[in-house]
């Protein structure tokens, strides 16, 4: 921000330049002006002008060449006339060459002042103070996510109404697993831009995720929002065909993801979509578009999940259940996500990048995963009292063409 400032300062110099030039020639300007107009003899020549005409009159008068009455009229008009070349030959007093001089450095002043503040309500010295930090971040040999995500905390304080710190730190919630953060920086980000229907759709999704992939009575508000803004809004149309996919509704989910790749300017993520439809169309004996649906999307985890004989008969057996694989630390937000029915298991499945909740988290990230089995009596995305669960740990992500790692739902949170 100095050589920011230092910069500014350098572009004012010519400006204050221009402003002082002229004192430096008042003296000689004033000198000049007061000799001229000692000088000045065009009021005598006015006047020699003036009576040569009258002497012109009177004898043309004295010849008889006009009469009494013109006479008079035309020497009014002569009189009139050195009168007006009179008027304007008046002139102000010179005021001295010192005059206005304090009126110099207070222009100077407002000039620096105004323009200071004009950059203070136009300017970007917030975002170059966002790039700043992220700089120092990445240069730093410590520098990590948490880091950045501290830093540009600071600068959430220090300019709340910036929504490029917002902007910034919501994907850096969300990627962490900070889910009721990322929504909190994206509101915020909404308060300030506008109800904008991709922002409202970014919201919509997270929000999703961290119900569990479900459409609750505030994800399904935003989604009806947004499509009344954008019907063709391909993150909202996707977040339907997740939906419904999840429920069994194979043909309802082809339909939105269809839409969704219509309007869809990201490569990766329409290609993700079109593996969707595959599926889908696998599950409802359809041939898949485009040949054979790959058996995964990249490298992932066979698994098996079943249910400890000592806990059965403790839920209806269309109670959800969420397969979710984490990295070993915990550090990123989940890896992948499967829902599947009490009633299903045991169950074999595939989890692989078609089961990833963003872009920015899936199991190609990692070598191991934790993978957590959780039965959801409330369907809420938060462990509740009653619910059954399992885990397993060090689960290695690679080929799944092999045997499947088995999880036992063999516990009950307290």
């Amino acid at each position: 921000m100095t050589l920011l400032w230092i910069a500014f300062a350098l572009l004012l110099l010519p400006a204050l330049w221009l402003l002082v030039a002229p004192l430096k020639r008042a003296r000689a300007v004033h000198d000049a002006q007061r000799d001229h107009e000692a000088n000045d003899r065009t009021a005598e020549q006015n006047v020699a002008v003036f009576r040569r005409r009258l002497a012109s009159l009177e004898e043309a008068r004295e010849r008889g060449d006009i009469d009494a009455a013109r006479f008079e009229e035309d020497r009014l008009e002569l009189e009139r006339s050195l009168l007006e070349d009179t008027e304007r030959l008046k002139r102000a007093p010179l005021k001295p060459s010192a005059s206005g001089r304090l009126a110099v450095p207070v222009v100077m002043l407002a000039l620096v002042v105004a323009s200071a503040l004009w950059y203070q309500h136009e300017g970007a010295e917030g975002d170059l103070a966002l790039m700043g930090v992220r700089q120092a971040v990445m240069s730093d040999p410590q520098g990590s996510p948490e880091m950045l995500i501290e830093r540009l905390e600071e600068q959430a304080a220090r300019q709340p109404e910036n929504p490029n710190v917002w902007s910034m730190l919501f994907p850096l919630y969300r990627d962490s697993g900070q889910g009721d953060r990322a929504i909190d920086a994206l509101e915020r980000l909404i308060e300030i831009e506008g109800r904008h229907p991709q922002l409202l759709a970014q919201l919509a999704q997270i929000e999703f995720f961290v119900a569990g992939r479900r459409l609750t009575e505030r994800v399904q508000s935003l989604v009806d929002e947004t499509l009344e803004k954008d019907a063709s809004e391909p993150t909202v149309l996707g977040l339907l065909g997740i939906e419904a996919f999840d429920r069994g509704a194979y043909q309802e989910a082809i339909d939105h993801w269809r839409r969704a790749i219509a309007g869809m300017n990201d490569p990766g993520s329409a290609d993700a979509l079109r593996q969707g439809i595959q599926i889908a169309q696998q599950r409802l004996g359809q041939a898949p578009e485009g040949g054979a649906a790959t058996a995964s999307q990249g490298p992932g985890i066979h698994a098996r999940v079943r249910l400890d004989e000592a806990l059965a008969g403790r839920h209806d057996a269309d109670t959800p259940v969420f397969v979710v694989a984490r990295d070993m630390a915990g550090e990123l937000p989940p890896l992948a996500v499967a829902r599947l029915t009490l009633g299903e298991l045991p169950a074999d499945l595939v989890l692989d990048g078609r089961h990833a909740m963003s872009p920015q988290a899936s199991l190609a990230q990692v070598e191991q995963a934790r993978l957590v089995v959780r039965v959801s009596a409330g369907g809420q995305a938060e462990p509740q009292p009653g619910d059954m669960f399992g885990q397993r740990a060090g689960v290695a992500v690679g080929e799944t063409a092999g045997e499947p790692v088995e999880v036992v739902i063999d516990s009950v949170v307290e």
